[in-house]
């Protein structure tokens, strides 16, 4: 998976600016988690009988998007509207303690939003619900507008997160972005439902593939459809820039032009609250007069923090400034590996429904011709292992004077190209041993070996055989060299 090209450093970048303050309206809830194991099914009925070790309480819905701006170190104003209820009391002391500035309405006989969560081996396994999903009155809406109109002039941004839980009706959110556009405050939403007219005029959206199909009709399955869908998000809701959220893609950007940002790699726990982390890391670093191409890289980064954690988490400066940094940390040596080694590795890779793809050669003066050839063997599979001939193999094999590059040296260079996932050295004349031992899905050899034994294929569930260029060898590397000093 590519990783993001952000080339700044996020502490560096960041540290040294003004706090950005930024205004958050949308529907807060609170993320409530019973934390335990289980070790029995109930005589009752066939389910998990949960042993509740933990229990806690985060913010969430708005309140996550709260909660990811507080630990990037923004000054937040929160207004919304809660009930006069124990969970409303709860919430509200819980955004007390963050310090954030608090503008709340209370609305009479509203339930406030409370997801209970079951979590057994950090195995979310049922989530129940109470809260109320009516529009909020016409006193509170005018109450919310009213308090916008208190900090307008005090913020850099707006965001608006919407869940459909009442807050953020059609013309309450029209008002507030005619009010902050009047007050060139750009306004940054998370959507909700197919309809997105009431959002006409935003800075942007932040909606997810699935979410952009539906809202615009548009079945998003190719990029000539996502170019489709994202232009036509920008020119019927009238936005600034359009954006979707691709996943395990990345981000998609149109502004004048397509531009698609990858995401980063990394293991995936949980996606909850991830798109609550976009939306803040955008807003963050629009408020703090970012290009929406260095926001969209750094909200990518803040992303992967969070979906390694489990629940509805936040990403610091600090953590997204070491994850960018362990991106790069991975160097030719740690794709080197031992048979050994590679058999544990390739068992795990295995488990997890991976084709592993085998080819074996000297190597001994990289040129194009290696380069394509690699290439297209990764291309048959999801990983690809290549088995080279150790010094002596080589002597045995070519002659004397070979090879010219030492087996460290081939291997590193190999190891660092980006079809290469792993560089396994082996001493025997033949990689059969060394095949056995791995086991892989396809072996790939040279075209030259058409009608002969390839040595392996009675161990792998196919061979291929992939075109040389012509003209590109080692031997006439050297000749060529040999012939100039000549």
């Amino acid at each position: 998976m590519p990783i993001s090209s952000l080339s700044y450093s996020v502490t560096q970048s960041l540290s040294c600016s003004v706090t950005p303050k930024i205004c958050v309206i949308g529907d807060l809830m609170i993320d409530h988690y019973l934390w335990g194991s289980c070790e029995r099914i109930s005589p009752e009925a066939p389910v998990q009988v949960v042993d509740v070790k933990k229990e806690t309480a985060v913010l969430g819905g708005a309140g996550n998007v709260i909660n990811n701006l507080k630990a990037l170190e923004a000054d937040v104003t929160v207004i919304s509207a809660i009930g006069d209820d124990e969970a409303g009391s709860e919430l509200r002391n819980m955004l007390n303690t963050l310090g954030v500035g608090l503008y709340l309405s209370v609305e009479k006989g509203r339930k406030t939003s409370k997801k209970s969560r079951i979590i057994v081996s950090n195995q979310q396994v049922v989530r129940y619900d109470k809260e109320s999903k009516t529009e909020i009155s016409s006193m509170t809406k005018d109450s919310i507008l009213h308090n916008l109109t208190l900090v307008i002039d005090y913020i850099d941004v707006v965001l608006l997160s919407d869940y459909g839980k009442g807050v953020l009706g059609d013309e309450l959110t029209c008002s507030i972005i005619t009010l902050a556009n009047s007050k060139n405050k750009k306004v940054l939403v998370d959507p909700k439902g197919e309809d997105y007219r009431k959002y006409s005029g935003a800075y942007l959206l932040t909606p997810n593939k699935k979410e952009a199909s539906l809202a615009t009709k548009i079945k998003i399955d190719s990029k000539e459809s996502l170019m489709m869908a994202i232009k036509q998000l920008k020119d019927d809701i009238n936005l600034g820039v359009s954006v979707i959220t691709l996943s395990e893609d990345g981000i998609a950007i149109f502004d004048d032009k397509l531009t698609l940002k990858p995401t980063v790699a990394r293991e995936v726990y949980d996606v909850t609250g991830a798109g609550d982390t976009v939306l803040a890391a955008l807003g963050y670093m629009t408020a703090l007069k970012k290009d929406i191409y260095e926001s969209v890289e750094f909200a990518n980064l803040a992303a992967g923090v969070v979906v390694g954690k489990v629940g509805s988490a936040t990403a610091t400066l600090d953590e997204i400034e070491d994850y960018k940094s362990s991106l790069h940390k991975s160097g030719p040596e740690s794709h080197i590996k031992s048979k050994d080694e590679m058999m544990k590795i390739l068992s795990t890779l295995k488990t997890k429904g991976k084709k592993i793809v085998f080819t074996n050669g000297c190597f001994d003066i990289l040129h194009r011709g290696h380069v394509s050839y690699l290439d297209k063997a990764k291309s048959l599979g999801d990983i690809l292992v290549l088995g080279l001939n150790s010094d002596a193999s080589v002597k045995r094999l070519k002659g004397d004077d070979r090879p010219i590059n030492t087996e460290e040296d081939r291997a590193f260079v190999l190891a660092a190209l980006e079809a290469v996932d792993f560089v396994v050295i082996f001493d025997e004349d033949t990689p059969y041993e060394l095949i056995s031992a791995l086991k892989p899905n396809i072996l790939v050899k040279g075209a030259d070996y058409e009608g002969k034994e390839v040595v392996g294929s009675d161990l792998v569930d196919e061979v291929q055989l992939i075109e040389f260029i012509n003209g590109k060898s080692t031997t006439k590397t050297i000749e060529k060299i040999k012939g100039n000093l000549c």
